[in-house]
């Protein structure tokens, strides 16, 4: 049972003293009642609610404890471990500190005076190990089917990110992998992004070896049939890196109508391309006459490696500096557009996707994938992109005039969620008393407001 207030000859209540202030002694203890430093997570627990993450989450999960002797529903165990996340408690140790702060039992729906706490690390360890691989995937899908009805209609067109990330691994978990090139033993998890909202679509945890073409035509084959689903009429454009600019890839896109915009490594062919070499030529010639630090110009022509069955549209990027040419190339199906546009709009703009990743990682601490089954760390992935959905809506809850409607999450957890409040409960009502001087007070009230339930 929670205390209001710490016993009297409590450790936890011991004063101790600061500094004095003029003449009067300043001392301090921990014994201010019923508070919380987390007051934010009552609108997480708004935004989790309205968009009913946890509960189509656990609707995939099979449960076979006994109902009579249940004392947390499955679908609150998965809540009250989202909601940490989102406020910055990563570890599911967190939660036995956590079990009586009256904010999250709040969030929970529970009484922050009575009845029992939230969840302990333990069950929280056990169900994060209890999903099968077939429950896995079923809750993959449901991630997909969140970012799809997070539309209210279904958008003309959509472009999806796809890139990797190494995950270093502090053991020998189930899927680590030495990769030469990050020079660490980890996993390389997919994650895919629809960038120009921010919306993640699917996180995939695997090894930590580059996707080989049949292995990445798989996994984009997958989703577009969850999103086919839901959007039949919707054109999808896929964008990515070299890792991804595959003949497997690259022809399923073209057989199902999708776009696509990828990365090519250089070879000796493209190098010895005659329109690539002429404009590569003008542009060094150019720079030269002059006298510019650095000139860029585009070319485009028509490539076909010998993996492929069909000649493909490239676009090269080429860069003349004072320490030489620099050429990037582009693979893409789009016959419309001109070479700079392709470059410098489209494919450029997958760099977001890389920020998004790393919010995802280093601000949700997505990265933290310790357990040693690798069923476990993909169920961590997924409850932490339940996370990073609950950030996005809070941010999309902001008003647009507001300097916050387009911070990274730290900050959002910092300014809004990070609030302290006294949780007053009385006979008849429970009331949340926030501190009077909140500089973010206005952006807090109007963000509670846009995620207050509709009447019924």
């Amino acid at each position: 049972m929670p205390q209001a207030t710490p016993a009297e000859g409590d450790d936890s209540a011991a004063s101790f003293s600061f500094p004095a202030v003029g003449r009067k002694k300043l001392t301090a203890a921990f014994d201010g009642g019923r508070l919380t430093s987390d007051g934010g997570v009552l609108l997480l627990a708004q935004a989790e609610r309205e968009m009913g993450i946890c509960r189509q989450l656990a609707s995939c999960i099979a449960d076979p404890r006994d109902p009579s002797r249940v004392v947390h529903k499955l679908d609150d165990i998965l809540r009250a471990r989202v909601l940490a996340i989102t406020c910055g408690y990563e570890d599911a140790d967190d939660l036995d500190a956590l079990r009586n702060d009256p904010g999250f039992r709040l969030a929970l729906g529970k009484f922050p005076g009575s009845g029992p706490g939230l969840a302990s690390q333990p069950t929280m360890s056990r169900w994060e190990n209890a999903p099968s691989t077939r429950e896995l995937a079923r809750m993959m899908a449901v991630m997909v089917e969140i970012y799809c009805t997070s539309y209210p209609d279904p958008p003309k067109a959509v472009t999806l990110d796809i890139d990797d990330t190494c995950d270093v691994v502090h053991g020998y978990q189930q899927l680590s992998f030495w990769n030469g090139h990050h020079g660490e033993r980890c996993f390389l998890p997919i994650h895919v992004y629809d960038t120009a909202t921010g919306r993640p679509v699917a996180m995939l945890l695997r090894t930590g070896k580059t996707p080989s073409g049949a292995e990445a035509a798989g996994h984009i084959r997958r989703l577009v049939r969850h999103i086919r689903r839901h959007w039949p009429e919707t054109h999808i454009t896929i964008r990515g890196d070299g890792h991804y600019g595959r003949p497997e890839v690259m022809a399923f896109c073209e057989v199902h109508g999708i776009d696509y915009v990828f990365g090519l490594p250089t070879n000796a062919a493209l190098r010895a391309d005659p329109e690539i070499v002429k404009v590569a030529d003008a542009c060094a010639v150019k720079r030269a006459e002059h006298d510019r630090v650095v000139l860029r110009h585009y070319a485009e022509t028509r490539y076909g490696a010998k993996s492929w069955k069909c000649q493909r549209r490239i676009i090269a990027r080429i860069e003349a500096s004072i320490m030489g040419l620099d050429i990037r190339y582009v693979v893409t199906s789009l016959e419309k557009g001109s070479a700079e546009h392709i470059y410098d709009t489209l494919y450029c703009a997958r760099g977001q996707a890389e920020n998004l990743i790393k919010m995802h990682k280093t601000q949700l601490s997505s990265d933290r994938t310790s357990c040693r089954s690798a069923n476990a760390n993909q169920m961590r992935l997924i409850l932490h992109t339940a996370a990073y959905w609950l950030m996005w809506r809070i941010r999309q809850a902001i008003p647009k005039t507001s300097m916050l409607a387009t911070a990274e999450f730290a900050t959002l957890r910092l300014r809004i969620l990070k609030v302290a409040a006294r949780v007053i409960e009385t006979a008849s009502r429970i009331r949340v008393a926030f501190a009077s001087a909140c500089p973010d007070a206005a952006i807090f009230r109007a963000i509670a407001t846009a995620l207050r339930p509709v009447p019924t």
